[in-house]
């Protein structure tokens, strides 16, 4: 028995796409020479969600992995960056090694929460994230809630810090973005989505299940380690309550299905969203979350494949759509 999957040529608007983009990169790799410190600050968080939302969603979107405690790998990455500036490594490398070492801590973990179906999982990687964030707490180093400051990152010159600390994270918004579309255009974006559909159906015509999601559970943890290193050079100060918060499982929970689960595209999309909100309402303290809340909810009801649906149905199909369809056949030889 033999398997394959089937996935539609790109199309002109898929290219258009896909050159707008391209187009896009380089300006933002250019806006800190004409940009203002408040806009490089503002587009940074920006690139922070996108990593975040691509990540969650090739998780949850394409392998059918709900995950709500995917803080852990952000609030690991702050510390190990603390952990490793305070052992004597420079600012910015610490920020990459943090990231890496992260990927390293995700691989054992891997082997026991993936054994766990649906709700368990959910509920474990929760369970995980809150129980490393009180590990942590311990440490003099972070100081309980009160946290600790990135000292060796403060003390280079604001400006350049901000500009390479921007630079980085659209580095990293556009190397996340590029590595998602190659995987899911691949053999494992077809097998992943198997998986999602029908785990069982999946093994049955020779997936190896176990396999790919390790791969996915494993590059989703470094989108969300980078982010959390990302962060942390933005903000300074590392607090164990911010860096482990449920609050980042929500917004990713938002982005991907407003945006558009399982799509290409809807992630970007519900990031952008998120961000005109907070801009738009954030002034208004808490009550912008329940304004997000209400978003969620009417998307919820009205429109459940989210805005990349919406543009689906205007449009007639899917712009640079992932899904594929599993070809099976069956081989006889000797004929």
């Amino acid at each position: 028995m033999s398997h394959t999957h089937v996935l539609a040529a790109v199309s002109r608007l898929d290219k258009v796409l896909i050159g707008l983009g391209a187009a896009l990169a380089g300006l933002l790799l250019a806006l800190p020479l004409f940009g203002s410190p408040l806009i490089v600050d503002k587009l940074t968080l920006l690139m922070i969600y996108i990593i975040l939302a691509v990540s969650w969603n090739l998780l949850a979107g394409f392998a059918g992995l709900v995950s709500v405690g995917q803080q852990a790998f952000i609030g690991l990455a702050g510390y190990f960056v603390l952990r490793l500036a305070e052992a004597g490594m420079a600012p910015f490398p610490a920020l990459i090694a943090g990231a890496v070492v992260v990927l390293l801590v995700a691989w054992p973990l891997s082997w026991f929460v993936l054994r766990l179906k649906a709700a368990e999982f959910a509920v474990a990687m929760w369970v995980l994230a809150e129980a490393i964030r009180s590990v942590i707490m311990f440490d003099p180093l972070v100081q309980g809630e009160t946290g600790r400051s990135l000292v060796t990152l403060n003390a280079i010159d604001a400006d350049l810090r901000r500009t390479a600390i921007y630079l980085m994270a659209v580095a990293s918004a556009i190397l996340v973005l590029a590595v998602s579309y190659r995987l899911l255009r691949g053999r494992l974006g077809g097998e992943s989505q198997a998986i999602r559909d029908d785990e069982e159906a999946a093994g049955s015509v020779g997936v190896s299940t176990m396999r790919v999601k390790r791969t996915i559970f494993l590059i989703s943890a470094l989108g969300c380690a980078i982010a959390g290193t990302l962060w942390l050079a933005s903000a300074i100060t590392y607090q164990p309550r911010a860096a482990f918060g449920i609050n980042w499982s929500v917004f990713m929970l938002f982005m991907v299905l407003v945006g558009g689960l399982g799509s290409f595209l809807g992630p970007v999309l519900g990031a952008l969203l998120l961000f005109a909100l907070q801009e738009a309402f954030g002034d208004f303290g808490a009550w912008y979350l329940t304004g997000i809340g209400c978003v969620a909810m009417l998307f919820a009801l009205y429109a459940p494949r989210g805005i990349i649906g919406l543009i689906t149905d205007r449009l007639g199909r899917e712009p640079l759509s992932m899904r594929k369809e599993l070809d099976v056949r069956s081989e006889r030889r000797g004929r």
